[in-house]
């Protein structure tokens, strides 16, 4: 059976339909003749409630992609449809979550993670049922009260996570965030993030360095080119959707991250040259 196959067969539901439409997207910062081209005409297609990585040589317009799928950068030229509607600013249902720690340190958990709900108003009850979901599916419940200071690195991207939780997101964004941890934290974290994605039913999109955890984590991979970056492959894992970091154990693991870094090695290559950028 071909790997796309064997997906379509775990996932039980068949092909879902597309969530979010990247069609000849390019972003180029300063002068669109002689600034720099951070994406070349990039198509994308992410199908509802899938889990989506992307890797590529550092300086190939990983953030950049993410920042315009979010609606924080406009693209240069082309469009970006989700939900069917031409994404023209920050969309309601998107959240983001980044590499760097946005814990407020003045803030405890629970008034971390409920700072958005708060600020927009939401009614007091509603808070406190999205808050305690978010408590108990992430692992917080034992340190509700507690600051910023005391928690873990991974803990605090918990916190991160959470808040993007709370808002409900039908897409979520994650720009390496868990890049700052080690790498049993980070299979941990993992672990978390696929609960998340399980329970939430939301699509997700990953933006990562790491082939083992785009390996681990994803339905699908997209690999991007050396700057001006867009995506030249996709590999298809063939994972079950209930599945855990156990499954880096599995032979077919290691066919998955060689056939992705025999693609991005000479992409690597090409970014050395060209000497890193955005």
């Amino acid at each position: 059976m071909a790997v796309h196959e064997q997906a379509v067969a775990a996932r039980g539901d068949g092909v879902q339909p597309v969530h979010v439409s990247v069609r000849g997207v390019t972003r180029v910062y300063g002068d669109p003749v002689t600034g720099i081209r951070a994406l070349a005409p990039t198509d994308l297609s992410l199908r509802r409630g899938e889990f989506y990585s992307v890797i590529g040589p550092s300086g190939c317009g990983k953030s950049t992609l993410l920042d315009v799928l979010a609606g924080l950068s406009r693209p240069t030229t082309g469009t970006i449809e989700f939900e069917g509607r031409v994404l023209d600013g920050v969309p309601d249902g998107i959240g983001v979550v980044f590499q760097e720690d946005a814990c407020f340190a003045w803030l405890t958990v629970s008034d971390n993670i409920t700072f958005g709900l708060r600020r927009a108003g939401v009614d007091p009850a509603e808070i406190a049922r999205r808050l305690d979901y978010a408590l108990r599916l992430m692992g917080l419940v034992d340190f509700a009260t507690s600051y910023p200071a005391q928690l873990s690195g991974g803990m605090r991207q918990r916190v991160c996570i959470a808040r993007t939780l709370v808002m409900q997101p039908r897409m979520i964004l994650l720009d390496e965030p868990f890049g700052a941890l080690d790498a049993q934290t980070r299979l941990i974290m993992g672990d978390e993030l696929l609960k998340v994605w399980r329970e939430t039913g939301a699509t997700v999109l990953l933006i990562t360095h790491a082939l083992d955890e785009a390996a681990m984590l994803s339905d699908r991979i997209g690999i991007m080119s050396a700057r001006p970056g867009r995506i030249i492959e996709e590999v298809e894992t063939g994972w079950p959707r209930e599945r855990d970091s156990r499954i880096a154990a599995e032979h077919s693991f290691g066919d998955i991250t060689t056939r992705l870094w025999s693609v991005l090695r000479d992409e690597s290559l090409k970014s050395v040259q060209l000497g890193g950028g955005r």
